[in-house]
């Protein structure tokens, strides 16, 4: 058995947070929100998922019906589309190697608890689902780092072995899908049945979550599909870590700097490309050609971060958001849902021939109300409030101790 001491330099001082790791996650939360508020707001929200996955690609009602309120839908939702979920899973993979690194410091097993770390996230999830939104990735992720968890105490050539090959099966298997999708006439009149537009216009709450529950293996296809994905990106966040990519120094703007230019040179033009192109290539577009783009955000964030001022309220807040970014998760979706769906204001119909607007206008606000919220809670509090409950519920688990030579 590998001791958990080895192949683990330390990027930062210990003990020490790296204040960039808490922006980018700060700014993966509202982008997931950035894809996420347009499945609130359309007829039948979170039932697309099911009967029409391809209208949550970006340029859908731009190639439908040309104009410039469609033209601004799809600039927004393309710069958010599967890029800031690629970089929240990337920053998953983060937050693994710190505590790993933690429970090497203390000489403590590994996976060790991280066992029922992973067990209360997937519970998390579960509820999350259930009770709030279809398009959970709590569970995902709880499941993906239990493989990956184990992974950090192998040899470093498993590891890259594990990681090229899951990268490898996740690009053949969107090939395979694309192509069987590129050999098919491209179906044309699919849309949410009234059935399920009326659930979430008019229908109850109790109603909803019986919807979820029948459907719940629709619902949990893209975790189940993008495994290999998550296996990769996690591990990719843990050498980027180990390689010091987030620390406050010539390394870290050196890597970011080369991600940046990477990232966003190749990515976007694909991402683009891809997106324009149609339904055809959503799998491309969401799966592959984002998840580069990705990595070209934690360049351009940490390009700004390096230039601003680390006090300033921007940072501050956005930096507040990152630090309880599961509770901001969550938080997001609820408000969302009480917001847009027919038990609560149900603005999503009643707006519903107000164009893209009200729908910018709805994320911008969200995302004003985490942020404020956010700053003024870690004032009074240290983490937050589902942060909180997980460090209360995890705190009775007793960690055996290993001897390190």
């Amino acid at each position: 058995m590998t001791s958990t001491n080895q192949q683990t330099p330390a990027p930062a001082r210990s003990g020490a947070r790296l204040p960039l790791l808490d922006v980018l996650r700060g700014v993966a939360v509202m982008g997931t929100l950035g894809t996420n508020v347009w499945l609130f707001a359309a007829p039948g929200a979170e039932a697309g998922i099911i009967f029409v996955p391809d209208t949550i690609g970006p340029m859908t009602a731009f190639r439908e019906d040309p104009s410039a309120a469609t033209l601004a839908q799809g600039l927004f939702a393309f710069a958010a589309n599967g890029k800031f979920l690629a970089l929240l899973t990337l920053l998953f993979g983060v937050g693994l190697a710190i505590q790993f690194r933690s429970a090497a410091r203390r000489g403590g097993r590994w996976p060790g608890p991280y066992k029922w770390r992973a067990l209360f996230l997937f519970a998390e999830g579960l509820v999350h689902f259930t009770l709030v939104f279809a398009a959970d990735v709590l569970m995902g992720y709880a499941v993906a780092s239990i493989a990956v968890a184990w992974l950090l105490s192998r040899a470093p050539r498993v590891r890259n072995a594990v990681m090229w090959t899951a990268a490898a099966l996740h690009l053949a298997f969107v090939g395979l899908v694309t192509a069987a999708l590129l050999s098919e006439p491209d179906p044309r009149g699919a849309e949410v049945p009234p059935g399920a537009v009326e659930l979430y216009a008019d229908g109850g709450y109790l109603e909803q979550v019986a919807f979820r529950l029948d459907n719940a293996l629709l619902f949990r296809a893209e975790p189940i599909i993008t495994f290999a994905l998550m296996v990769f990106m996690f591990l990719l966040g843990v050498r980027l870590f180990r390689a010091g990519t987030f620390g406050d120094d010539d390394t870290g703007r050196r890597i970011r700097g080369r991600l940046l230019v990477w990232g966003l040179g190749i990515g976007v033009p694909v991402n683009l490309a891809a997106s324009l192109a149609g339904s055809d290539l959503f799998m491309l577009d969401r799966y592959v050609a984002a998840p580069v783009v990705g990595l070209g955000l934690v360049g351009a964030v940490g390009w700004i971060v390096d230039r601003a001022d680390p006090a300033g309220r921007a940072v501050t807040a956005v930096s507040s958001l990152g630090r309880m970014a599961m509770s901001g998760y969550v938080a997001q979706n609820v408000v969302c849902v009480l917001v847009c769906y027919g038990f609560g204001l149900g603005l999503a119909s009643r707006l519903a021939g107000a164009g893209p607007w009200w729908v910018m206008g709805l994320w911008a606000s969200v995302c004003a109300l985490l942020l404020t919220a956010s700053t003024l809670w870690l004032r009074r509090f240290r983490t937050g409030p589902l942060e909180a409950l997980q460090k209360t519920v995890l705190a009775g688990v007793p960690e055996r101790r290993r001897v390190i030579g």
